[in-house]
């Protein structure tokens, strides 16, 4: 399994992902960058670039003129976004973009001591408390995605300071943790996955090793965070130090079978343990993570592919806890969800993995950033309500807008770098054979493996035809070839050169492989049905209501559309729902839903003893990938269905 295999051998054309592919080259990466260099009038601090500074400084001058400021982690915030700039660097080339890129990999450098130690917080800040609070203070946290983004800088542009910077990190952590035998594990996973991509950058044995120990050693002794704590005396943010479903240290990570405690560090550890389990052959481990995602997919997931229902903690709950309206549901958990859904493909070749890939990629991570890519959700409830979303005490988190930044700007970034890399999650080549697991429109070089180019055309998500033609080197060219068929697709009709093909489906994967031409088209036509989907019964916020869909899109109710409320709708059931012509001009390009519903007239009195009365009314739904871009408007995925 290679990294950025694809980044820069797959062109983007236009359509839907050419123009997220331009928006976050022209506006979501300069956006960030003056971000984090507090350059956006009435946003939230970042201070970031300027720690890198302040922290240069110092070990320049031994004094610096500032103090740290942000979160414990505010360095990862430039990490991901270098590795967002990296893969658009990839996709195209800009020499100013590069340039600035470059001076802030310099400025990186100076800010690295002697040893290879590198974080600003402990630089500036706490310059005598190194890997003495592994619970709270995210060194190793930041390291991973710097490291991170240090591969991909490598890899994307050939240049390899970065990549030595964080070399020399690595090498002191390996020092530290297996040299001098230190105990302990991150208390917010990320190095594991890191590690494994500057594994198989570097071919340093010793770097997979380090990820090994740190997935190995998790959770045998549960107590050392508390113990940690007890020794040394001193807090972040006052962090439960015993809370270890939290912190996914109740047991060894072999033994966990339920996902517990906070999203985001539950399926970064995941991810970076699928990803061992394949390259080590670890049996145990594969079964282990097969487990775990059985787990979030089948019991704790929103239909939106979003995870993570609870504030408190940002956390899992219980399975079928699934509220809507106070869903923390964070884009980075997520984007999360989808790097080990992306990792469990090359463990075993199972469509389930590129459905879910699919589900949280289209829904919640796009709705993480407005359309305009100047503003940002961290958490994407599925019902909002102006007045009590944002405002009430228990829904607080829930913003019915979304923000310029935040003081912790985890999610930004992190929705760019996914987007710009999204090549890596549409294309796989594994045992010698070539997988689309997502529909993009584009041109994939593959003359290094099968002699040749493939170019997609297709205008998913709103139409379900895709199209396939080939360009050989020499006449011909061998594809071993394998799409993906939807699970939501009620059936898919493949064809050559217009002719119907009979193909083997197996595993969510229809098998085309064959000699092609320069004159061949292949194409696949999916089922785009208008859907209602019915969660669970044991889910009790959706008890008698459907969400609607259509494509990999799930729909929601806006007041804009509808009057201004959407408390008021209920779907007809057994009603129609037309999906209109596409609207270039609406939301960035949409097809709306109209579905038969009725509307429920107010009463009088917070209770009545007489029935609501309720007539009929035309349901206007958009995707909700496109919600809360039109100002205030409350927003409804599950809707009531009635007689």
């Amino acid at each position: 399994m290679g990294d950025l295999k694809f980044v820069g051998k797959f062109k983007i054309a236009e359509g839907f992902w050419g123009r997220y592919s331009r928006l976050v080259k022209d506006v979501v990466l300069p956006y960030q960058e003056d971000a984090l260099n507090d350059r956006i009038e009435g946003a939230e601090k970042s201070h970031c670039i300027e720690n890198f500074r302040m922290a240069a400084e110092k070990l320049r001058t031994g004094k610096c003129s500032g103090e740290f400021y942000g979160m414990v982690f505010q360095d990862s915030d430039a990490a991901k976004w270098l590795e967002g700039a990296a893969y658009s660097l990839a996709q195209k080339p800009d020499p100013e973009l590069e340039r600035r890129c470059d001076e802030l990999i310099d400025l990186i450098g100076e800010a690295q001591h002697e040893d290879g130690y590198l974080n600003t917080y402990f630089t500036v800040k706490e310059p005598g408390r190194r890997w003495t609070n592994l619970h709270e203070a995210h060194e190793l946290y930041c390291a991973g995605h710097m490291i991170e983004a240090a591969v991909a800088y490598a890899e994307c542009t050939g240049k390899k300071k970065f990549l030595t910077i964080m070399c020399r990190m690595a090498d002191h952590i390996y020092k530290h943790f297996i040299e001098e035998g230190a105990e302990g594990y991150p208390g917010h996973p990320e190095i594991e996955l890191a590690l494994m991509r500057l594994y198989r950058c570097t071919n340093e044995e010793r770097y997979k090793e380090l990820s090994l120990h740190f997935i190995n050693v998790r959770g045998v002794n549960s107590d050392y965070f508390a113990q940690e704590k007890q020794k040394n005396k001193w807090s972040v943010w006052g962090s439960l130090a015993d809370d270890k479903e939290y912190a996914q240290n109740s047991a060894p990570v072999r033994m966990q079978t339920k996902a517990v405690g906070h999203a985001v560090r539950a399926v970064y550890l995941y991810t970076g343990m699928a990803d061992a389990a394949y390259e080590t052959k670890d049996a145990s481990l594969k079964d282990a993570c097969r487990t775990l995602w059985n787990n979030i997919t089948g019991c704790q997931m929103y239909v939106t592919g979003a995870i993570g229902s609870a504030y408190e903690g940002e956390a899992f709950t219980k399975d079928y806890h699934l509220p809507n309206d106070t869903a923390y549901a964070e884009t980075c958990a997520a984007i999360g969800l989808i790097f080990f859904s992306n990792r469990m493909l090359y463990l075993e070749r199972d469509g389930r993995y590129a459905d879910v890939m699919e589900r949280a990629l289209y829904n919640c991570v796009l709705a993480g950033m407005q359309l305009d890519g100047t503003r940002f959700f961290y958490v994407n409830p599925l019902e909002v309500l102006p007045g009590i979303s944002g405002e009430a005490k228990t829904h607080r988190h829930a913003l019915p807008v979304r923000p310029k930044w935040f003081a912790c700007a985890c999610c930004p970034p992190n929705a760019a770098r996914l987007i710009s890399s999204i090549a890596d999650y549409a294309w796989h080549e594994t045992d010698g054979k070539l997988f689309n697991n997502l529909f993009i429109s584009g041109t994939l070089d593959v003359r290094e493996a099968f002699q040749g180019t493939v170019t997609v055309q297709t205008a998913y998500p709103y139409d379900g035809l895709v199209e396939y033609r080939f360009a050989p080197q020499d006449g011909v060219m061998s594809v071993p070839l394998m799409i993906h068929i939807p699970a939501w697709s009620h059936g898919a009709v493949i064809r050559r050169n217009g002719e119907e093909i009979p193909c083997e489906i197996r595993s969510g994967y229809a098998d085309v492989s064959g000699d092609y031409t320069a004159a061949d088209v292949l194409t696949v036509e999916l089922d785009m049905s208008v859907r209602r989907v019915y969660a669970d019964s044991r889910v009790a916020a959706d008890t008698g209501k459907a969400a609607v869909a259509c494509g990999p899109l799930v729909y929601c109710a806006e007041g804009a559309d509808n009057e201004g409320d959407v408390l008021t709708l209920s779907l007809k059931e057994g009603g129609s729902a037309v999906l209109s012509d596409f609207m270039p001009d609406k939301l960035c390009g949409i097809r709306e839903i109209y579905a038969e519903g009725y509307r429920t007239q107010e009463q009088e009195g917070l209770y009545s003893e007489k029935a609501p009365q309720h007539t009929d009314c035309r349901i206007t739904m958009i995707p909700y990938y496109a919600w809360g871009n039109r100002g205030l408007n409350p927003m409804r995925v599950w809707i009531p269905e009635r007689r």
